[in-house]
């Protein structure tokens, strides 16, 4: 299962007929927690794929799988996260992302929608955001539905040890 991103986008809002600048986001669930990713960093969302162990990686990188003929090394948000693993059994989902030329599969619970935000009620990390999360996050927005933690793709990827 893949989705093409480009059909999503959302049509004109309000506030950009207003002026206001707004930046677009895929939305993701990792361990219930709403997080959004920029949509100009995602190449692909998927499916359950087939990941193949990686001898000697890391923790956090779940193994790799096969996208077109493309090796994509499949990173776990949870485990990068330092957060529970998910269920025995449970289907993940892949977002896509290049970086540094490499492709690499986030590994969440769930993918959501494409969401557009005014960047004006965009909010820095706040202090009680919890270590692992604030580590990884640009910032905060607060929505009626509760908080969406926005992910520093460039961070979550920096996979030297940092204990």
């Amino acid at each position: 299962m893949s989705v093409d991103l480009m059909e999503r986008r959302a049509p004109a809002h309000e506030a950009e007929e207003r002026g206001e600048s707004e930046t677009m986001f895929v939305t993701l669930i990792v361990a219930k927690q709403l997080c959004g990713v920029p949509v100009l960093s995602v190449r692909d969302v998927l499916g359950e794929q087939a990941i193949t162990r990686i001898p000697l990686a890391p923790v956090e990188v779940a193994g790799s799988l096969n996208l077109r003929g493309r090796i994509v090394t499949a990173v776990d948000l949870r485990r990068r996260l330092r957060l529970p693993p998910a269920e025995a059994g449970e289907a993940r989902m892949s977002v896509v992302t290049d970086h540094g030329g490499e492709l690499y599969a986030l590994l969440v619970d769930q993918v959501r929608e494409v969401m557009s935000l005014r960047t004006s009620q965009f909010e820095r990390t706040p202090p009680t955001l919890p270590g692992a999360w604030a580590a990884y996050a640009d910032g905060i927005y607060r929505l009626p539905s509760g908080l969406l933690v926005v992910l520093d793709v460039g961070r979550l990827l920096a996979l030297a040890p940092d204990r």
